[in-house]
């Protein structure tokens, strides 16, 4: 029976587009749903403030009345001005074991891709850095987690088979938490400190934490501006993204240091682990997903670590050391025995680096194709 290609062009059918890994990965112990609510929020041209900017557009693959694959194709003119490459993103790449079904969707990429007049399509990638990114191909049988994306291990090989290549890689990393104090960390953050004259930021509640949030997001988008696939965030979308990861914060797990007139020179974005609770709730909040969400944040021995930034004229002065020492307080604090890095570019020796202080391992891979489009 042959793939019938549809374009997603409603909130129904939008909302089919989101659930169809629900059943692709049904009885899978090692992938984690998004947040139905985040998907939705982050897809629908008319809440995503990203769309200000960037064109997009889904297609469901169909056979037999039955959805057996999904895709994103984003144009964002803002990748293409700053980087100078003519590409189309896609994303929210699904689809079961059939090379007719995943050629057919690329088909539709790369044909909107030669709408555009771009000479290239390469993803997995959202409408920005700080969406899911990045094809899992290594760690298939390790648990996802919130901020990425979990795929089965034959994606790779249909990638390869219709002539895509890698561009870039992001390696994972499980950290083993230690029980004591870690001297030689500790003793590094009080020099700097002293030296430097800075000081961490004292906040008790949430509240009080959000009113530096936008802050922390322009550090975010000016020290990450190089690294690969990154654009210039507007401030909507900051706003958009801290209403969508900020309610689930603890202020502890969440380090800032400011220098002497009270300027945020670093932070770290850290929280408990929200992976199995995601599974027993199934991306959902209701009828029950709320309260899984909240027993994770209050009780779990796995942690993630999502963001790290350090304002350029500090780096290279230790500061890491300072973020490093509260994030481990923090994690002894909750009880906290594993961590999980999420994604960091393979070249990014410096964020890597910070691992030397704990015993850990490279657990996952992930990747960035890259496909040349004929025009």
């Amino acid at each position: 029976m042959p793939v019938q290609l549809r374009e997603v062009t409603t909130s129904r059918a939008l909302k089919e587009f989101i659930r169809f890994p629900q059943s692709l990965y049904r009885g899978n112990p090692y992938w984690v749903p998004a947040l139905f609510f985040d998907e939705y929020n982050t897809l629908h041209w008319r809440k995503n403030p990203a769309f200000q900017t960037c064109e997009a557009r889904y297609w469901l693959a169909y056979r037999g009345g039955q959805v057996v694959g999904r895709v994103a194709a984003i144009y964002n003119p803002k990748y293409v001005e700053k980087w100078g490459n003519a590409y189309v993103r896609f994303g929210w790449l699904d689809f079961i074991d059939d090379e007719e079904v995943s050629s057919v969707l690329i088909g539709a990429v790369e044909d909107f891709a030669r709408e555009k007049r771009m000479g290239a399509i390469h993803g997995p990638l959202g409408f920005t850095d700080l969406d899911r990114e990045g094809m899992l191909v290594e760690g298939f049988h390790e648990v996802g987690t919130l901020a990425t994306i979990y795929n089965h291990s034959y994606y790779p090989l249909h990638m390869e088979r219709l002539g895509f290549r890698k561009d870039a890689d992001w390696v994972e990393y499980e950290v083993t938490v230690p029980g004591e104090p870690i001297d030689e960390i500790e003793r590094a953050a009080a020099v700097v400190m002293r030296r430097s004259k800075l000081h961490l930021l004292q906040v008790k509640h949430k509240k009080e934490l959000m009113q530096y949030a936008l802050e922390i997001f322009h550090i975010l988008d000016e020290e990450y501006s190089e690294l690969y696939g990154t654009v210039p965030l507007s401030e909507a979308q900051m706003q958009g993204y801290i209403d969508q990861y900020f309610g689930f914060v603890v202020p502890e797990m969440v380090p800032v240091v400011m220098d002497e007139n009270n300027r945020i020179v670093a932070f770290a974005i850290v929280m408990n682990s929200l992976s199995r609770a995601l599974q027993k709730g199934k991306g959902e909040l209701f009828p029950f997903g709320f309260l899984h969400l909240l027993s994770a944040l209050q009780k779990n021995d796995l942690a993630d670590m999502y963001l790290v930034a350090i304002r350029s004229e500090y780096q290279g002065r230790g500061v890491n050391a300072i973020l490093m020492s509260q994030i481990h307080k923090a994690f002894r604090e909750h009880r906290i025995t594993r961590a999980e890095s999420n994604p960091e570019l393979e070249s990014n020796a410096d964020v890597q680096g910070q691992w030397r202080f704990f015993p850990h391992r490279q657990h996952k891979r992930r990747r960035c194709f890259i496909k040349e489009v004929t025009r």
